[in-house]
């Protein structure tokens, strides 16, 4: 039977809600809406009314496309304000057969031994090693027969101010919160493969403010991180360096923002506070405020995964993603400064239905909140709701799904009014890029917003 889902990316710089039909494991995009985020900094809520207003008409858009009225939504959440730890389960197996119930109870276990802060909610609990008896890095122990069953589990927690912030944001807009997902998670999920997966592969997303990292080897994310930097901060180096208004900075770094390039012309921008003012500015110099900041946020990435102590267990390789990873020249740069590391620029799958303009990286939160929807999170978990999410065709009974843990004493659719950039004289002799065949900056939102990083 399909069902209906809305799941809301709230980013630093963009909301994007999706409203889907989901049968089984398929996805079907009835519509979707995007609106600029206000309210919103850094991962976080800084204005809860001007944040519901920015979800709000994303998820107005998104109803008015589809024709569809879903008020509960599942919502992805920044890693800004969360922490994660690892924590061990063991119990008995006194019927020697390992059922859902068993798996529960030891995850449970897990959970209970963890050390969680009072101000904190466990937002995940993700299994990422069974071991039954004597036997070591069991895969899946389910239908198995052992008189002992162990579990290690990566909880990811986030603080109860900020989720009641985000909550409050939502509710504003009329919205009631089914599920959150961590976005680097959901991110994951949209651009890995079965293959990345088993071999164990790091996922790296590069928004507007925040990048997001996470280390997924065999059963589950072994390791999660939080950068507050993105593309904004290229943006911002380039308005403060060249004295230019924010919105010429973006212009300049979205149209000639290219690292590869050798092309060395001089481009006219307008100064700040003498908008009437134009000054020449060589691209070589635009280019070295670009690298010198790409190049720092990479290296504190590459400092992240060191720090993990999980190098030599991410064989697929790095995957980048987010809207950063539109700027030419962003993968080249990652590989140099990751040379024995294989690093490639994350794809999301072909989704069914209303879907054209999704698939650019930038949505990977977004598309991957509607796969974890459609059950290809992972393989068990407790979720923000301490239920028992699997992929089992045996369901437990619906005491195991709702089981209260051991508490711890301690736009329009496609399009977003561009008009303001558009139709400034001050950007006329901005020159585009000299590559044909190509459409120009702000003929649709889709192509645009594909490249506002």
């Amino acid at each position: 039977m399909k069902r209906a889902v809305l799941v809301i990316d709230i980013g630093s710089t963009k909301v994007c809600a999706i409203i889907a039909q989901i049968e089984d494991d398929k996805i079907d995009i009835a519509g979707y809406g995007l609106s600029w985020s206000h309210g919103i900094r850094r991962g976080i809520i800084t204005n809860i009314d001007m944040a519901s207003r920015s979800i709000k008409k994303a998820v107005d858009d998104a109803k008015r496309v589809s024709g569809l009225n879903v008020t509960t939504a599942t919502i992805s959440i920044s890693g800004a304000y969360t922490k994660s730890s690892n924590s061990n389960g063991i119990v008995n197996i006194p019927s020697n057969d390992i059922s859902i119930a068993e798996i529960n109870r030891v995850m449970q276990t897990a959970l209970y031994n963890a050390n969680i802060p009072n101000e904190f909610e466990v937002l995940h609990a993700l299994p990422f090693k069974f071991k039954i008896d004597e036997q070591d890095f069991i895969e899946d122990p389910f239908g198995m027969n052992a008189s002992r069953m162990e579990v290690d589990v990566h909880i990811v927690m986030t603080q109860k101010s900020n989720l009641g912030n985000l909550k409050k944001a939502v509710h504003g807009a009329g919205i009631e919160i089914g599920r959150a997902v961590l976005s680097g998670y959901a991110s994951a999920l949209a651009v890995m493969s079965p293959n990345d997966k088993d071999r164990g592969v790091a996922v790296v997303d590069m928004g507007g403010q925040t990048s997001n990292l996470v280390i997924h080897n065999g059963n589950s994310i072994q390791f999660n991180d939080f950068l507050g930097i993105g593309s904004y901060h290229i943006t911002n180096d380039l308005s403060l360096v060249l004295k230019t208004p924010f919105k010429a900075a973006e212009i300049a770094k979205v149209r000639k923002g290219d690292l590869l390039s050798n092309e060395n012309e001089t481009i006219e921008l307008p100064t700040i506070g003498q908008e009437d003012k134009i000054t020449g500015v060589a691209l070589d110099d635009i280019r070295h405020i670009i690298f010198a900041r790409a190049e720092e946020t990479i290296s504190l990435l590459k400092q992240s995964l060191e720090n993990s102590a999980l190098m030599g267990q991410i064989n697929a390789g790095v995957i980048i993603t987010g809207g950063m990873v539109n700027l030419v020249g962003i993968r080249e740069l990652a590989q140099s400064l990751m040379p024995n590391i294989p690093v490639r620029v994350g794809k999301t799958e072909d989704i069914g239905g209303f879907s054209d303009g999704l698939s650019s990286p930038e949505f990977s939160t977004a598309i991957g909140l509607l796969r974890y929807e459609a059950g290809y999170h992972t393989q068990y978990e407790f979720d923000i709701n301490k239920k028992m999410l699997h992929s089992k065709e045996y369901k437990p009974k619906e005491s195991l799904r709702n089981v209260e843990l051991p508490q711890q004493p301690v736009v329009k659719q496609g399009t977003l009014n561009s008009s303001e950039l558009e139709n400034n004289d001050l950007f006329l002799n901005l020159p585009e890029h000299n590559n044909s065949g190509k459409k120009g900056l702000f003929q649709n939102f889709t192509e645009w917003a594909s490249k506002i990083f």
